[in-house]
């Protein structure tokens, strides 16, 4: 009984954490640690270092391209972006958390593109349909893959250890945002907006979700 009175107040606290901080951003001249030989050709070789007043938040390192196609029609859909398509790699120095709140252990994950479905059990998960599934590394061994929804929701099952991935929204730069900074969106969130390929877009590094 004690465990489960716990568990909410742990997630609390390491949201609160995150969103009682100012965050700036440096480079990273190295490529992420770990990274099998298959990723290194795919992903830019510099990254870029988010930073609270504790240190160290995440690290992220971009696809050097992405494969564009037309927007679709949806307002809710701001990307071309096949489903499955790997965005490129986060890594967590300490304990992070999604933009669900969830706790990601430290370590480094796969960012890939998908769109949540529209049904009745995504009412209201965001304004947006766009958002990057995180997936532990060692478990997504190939970067020209690019799995469906279901399978790429099971595979970040793997970093949020729940039955929700674990997820970042992303979005079009906010008004005066360049590639790459990371502004103060909102009353809590901080956005991070950078460049891969031809394509300047927004993750929502920091922050938890309203919906």
């Amino acid at each position: 009984m004690k465990r489960l009175v716990l568990l909410p107040l742990i997630l609390l606290l390491v949201a609160f954490t995150a969103l009682a901080q100012d965050y700036k951003l440096e480079p990273v001249a190295t490529a992420a640690p770990g990274l099998p030989a298959a990723y290194a050709p795919v992903l830019q070789s510099q990254g870029f270092r988010v930073n609270g007043a504790s240190g160290a938040w995440c690290e992220i390192w971009l696809a050097k391209s992405l494969p564009l196609g037309a927007k679709p029609d949806d307002a809710a859909i701001s990307f071309g972006i096949a489903q499955g398509t790997l965005l490129g790699v986060i890594r967590f120095p300490g304990k992070g958390a999604d933009r669900r709140g969830q706790v990601i252990p430290a370590g480094v994950y796969t960012l890939r593109y998908s769109q949540f479905p529209v049904d009745g059990a995504h009412s209201g998960v965001a304004p947006q349909r766009d958002f990057a599934l995180m997936t532990p590394l060692a478990a997504d061994p190939d970067p020209a893959a690019k799995p469906a929804f279901d399978d790429l929701v099971k595979m970040s099952g793997k970093a949020s250890g729940t039955p929700h991935p674990a997820v970042m929204s992303l979005e079009t730069p906010p008004p005066g945002a360049t590639a790459p900074s990371v502004v103060k969106e909102g009353e809590h969130d901080w956005t991070l907006t950078v460049k891969a390929g031809d394509l300047t877009f927004s993750i929502i590094v920091v922050g938890k979700s309203e919906g």
